[in-house]
């Protein structure tokens, strides 16, 4: 599976993560065991696992010009990403994440999403090398540009830049329990080549536009769950890779499972991300 090219197109949030025994109700208190602040994110947590799957990412983003728009380039980079980032006027997006005793996350975002556009000083040429892209933010000219990839993953959650940049997803992946992932593949035209519908712990289906189908089962996890922020963005990230790398729908999507299942693992947005690229 050596020497595939990866790139990711997308946001950035800074994370505040609170670790609590559970959700707190209306009206309760509860009190916090752990608290930490890192970068994350759908094109940040992307871009680090995919760092690990291939040993090298160039995540096209952009970022609020404040102290933490800077930390989180600057984090991004020390986890390997090759952090290439426009600048935004204003302050970095944020996130407040709950993780419960079950290891279960509550996400409140603060802020708009900020995204790289096709018209900003970016290497958007460079793409046109690149084996595999996720993208999970941008305008129509940015999701152009990753269509010169060999493949091109993107999630739901870019719904309007996708209907309206007209190009054809090699796969679009998204939770088929989330309530705000939910889209009707049909409303893209060309329509996406492959539809990969996470189930959660239940595993996932794909739907190919000719009409072929599948199911994968949840990959095994190999402790306890810890935090499940990351996992559906190591999943795609997986799954990018995959389909670049792989022989089959099938090998990608389990080896995307892989990723997922061990994120579920790790303490923070990143951690325990499965690793194939050598050290």
């Amino acid at each position: 599976m050596g020497g595939i090219r990866t790139a990711v197109v997308g946001h950035v949030e800074w994370v505040t993560f609170a670790r609590v025994p559970h959700m707190p109700a209306a009206g309760e208190i509860v009190h916090v065991s752990e608290l930490w602040e890192e970068p994350g994110g759908g094109g940040g947590v992307a871009a680090v696992q995919l760092v690990k799957l291939a040993g090298h990412c160039t995540f096209l983003t952009a970022l609020g010009d404040d102290e933490l728009g800077r930390r989180s380039a600057a984090l991004l980079r020390d986890l390997g990403a090759d952090v290439r980032a426009a600048p935004r006027s204003g302050p970095q997006r944020r996130v407040f994440v709950h993780v419960d005793d079950q290891g279960e996350r509550t996400i409140t975002v603060i802020g708009d999403r900020i995204v790289p556009h096709g018209d900003d000083d970016l290497p958007w040429d460079s793409l046109a090398g690149v084996d595999a892209v996720y993208f999970t933010g941008g305008d129509a000219g940015a999701l152009r540009a990753a269509r010169a990839a060999r493949v091109l993953v993107a999630t739901p959650r870019a719904a309007a830049t996708l209907r309206e940049a007209g190009v054809q997803l090699d796969a679009l992946v998204h939770s088929g329990t989330d309530a705000g992932e939910q889209f009707d593949p049909d409303s893209l035209d060309p329509p996406p080549r492959l539809v990969v519908s996470t189930l959660g712990s239940q595993g996932g289906r794909w739907e190919a536009a000719e009409g072929r189908t599948g199911t994968w089962k949840a990959a095994e996890l190999q402790g306890p769950q810890v935090n499940a922020y990351g996992a559906g963005d190591s999943f795609a990230a997986g799954l990018t890779y995959g389909l670049a790398a792989c022989q089959s729908v099938e090998e990608a999507v389990q080896l995307a499972a892989r990723c997922g299942a061990a994120k579920l693992g790790g303490h923070g947005a990143t951690d325990n991300q499965l690793t194939l690229a050598p050290r």
